[in-house]
Order: C-alpha cells, then sequence, then structure tokens
C-alpha cells in the first residue's frame, strides 16, 4: 500500500511522503521496511511504543576519520511514473539522472548508489530517506542476505538490482556511513538535490 497523504512514521518517526510504501505497524502506519524491520507491538503498547520513538533520538552511524559529505535525493511524479536521482558535495561536485518509469524509493537508493560508485575514499552518505538511512544503521541488510534475500515477512526484497551493488560495496569498502537528515528543513544541500532530483523527473516526463 502507498501513502495518499504525508504523516509520520510509527516506527522510526520520521516523515512518510506521499507516493511511499506503507504497512500497519500495530495500530500506526509505517514506512514498509520499518514495519517489516521492526513489527510495533499492538494495542495500548503500540501507541506509547509510537510515543517513545517520537522521543528518542536516532544515534548517527560512527563516520571514517576525514570522510566527505554527499547529499543524495530521489523524487518522482506518480508512483510509479517519471523520477530523477542526485547527488552533490559542497566542493561542487555533482551529477544527476532520471528514469521514465520507476518510483521514489528506487530514485532514493539510486541516488546513494550512483554517489558511492563516483566518488572515492570515505563517505558520510546524507539523505532524507529512512529507507536507505535505516537500511545500514539499523542493519535491515544482514536479514535480507541471511534469508537470501527475502524479507522477513518472506517477500522478495524490492528493488534487489540496485540494493545488492550498493550494499556490496559499502560492505566491500568499509568506511561508508550513512546519516539522516530532515527534508525540506533549511538543509541547503538536501534543498540542492532535491531541486536537481525533481528536474530530472520533469525533464524525463517531457521526454
Amino acid at each position: 500500500m502507498t501513502a495518499k497523504y504525508a504523516t509520520s512514521c510509527g516506527v522510526c518517526a520520521s516523515p512518510v511522503r506521499p507516493g511511499e510504501d506503507i504497512a500497519r505497524s500495530g495500530e500506526r502506519w509505517a514506512h514498509a521496511a520499518c514495519a517489516d524491520a521492526s513489527p510495533a507491538p499492538s494495542g495500548a503498547g503500540a501507541t506509547k511504543a509510537a510515543g517513545k520513538a517520537k522521543k528518542a533520538p536516532r544515534p548517527d552511524m560512527p563516520a571514517a576519520e576525514g570522510a566527505l559529505e554527499v547529499w543524495t535525493d530521489g523524487a518522482c511524479s506518480g508512483n510509479p511514473g517519471p523520477g530523477g536521482w542526485a547527488w552533490a558535495t559542497r566542493d561542487g561536485r555533482q551529477a544527476s539522472g532520471g528514469e521514465p518509469d520507476t518510483t521514489n524509493q528506487r530514485m532514493e537508493i539510486r541516488a546513494a548508489l550512483e554517489a558511492v560508485h563516483a566518488l572515492d575514499g570515505p563517505l558520510v552518505v546524507v539523505s532524507d530517506s529512512t529507507y536507505v538511512v535505516n537500511c545500514f544503521r539499523d542493519g535491515w541488510w544482514k536479514g535480507w542476505l541471511a534469508r537470501g534475500w527475502v524479507t522477513s515477512a518472506k517477500k522478495p526484497v524490492v528493488s534487489r538490482d540496485l540494493w545488492e551493488p550498493l550494499i556490496t560495496e559499502v560492505n566491500d569498502r568499509g568506511d561508508i556511513s550513512f546519516r539522516w537528515t530532515k527534508g525540506h528543513s533549511g538543509d541547503e544541500m538536501n534543498d540542492l538535490v532535491d531541486q536537481l532530483a525533481v528536474e530530472q523527473s520533469k525533464a524525463v516526463s517531457r521526454g
């Protein structure tokens, strides 16, 4: 199921955007990946747990010494629909691209994958996608690999064609971490990659 309206995730408490995949976690809606990785208790316990999740700070992954920060973002007009991805660093390096028929989550993953492919050395990938960040911060990928790319709900991992090369490269390099940033909150680099990704999605839709 996809979200029709903006809300907050009942598991990680970060924003859920219209068009993102969602699922029930107890009495609340959550990102599909969050609900799959961390099922919430039902009944009153779910409400209490969700309240705690909003207050508890989420620790950042430790970054390698001297790591370069790279901001990534994805955009999609419709779900599925024409989409765009982008990455950028403070020193002016950037790239972007688009696809005619994709989803927002695929573009978020693609943006991180393109950044990791393009940039050598230690990296901190800064994304407003909890789906991307939590995969590494909370170690969701470990369960996927252990089960042969199947979720705990016994369903194939969505977008494995993007996740597999990203997870492989992150593990092989060992010096890449991920950090979440709130979208549309005054982070100028996040605003930049959002703008670039949206421009690409519009360009693709125009043909």
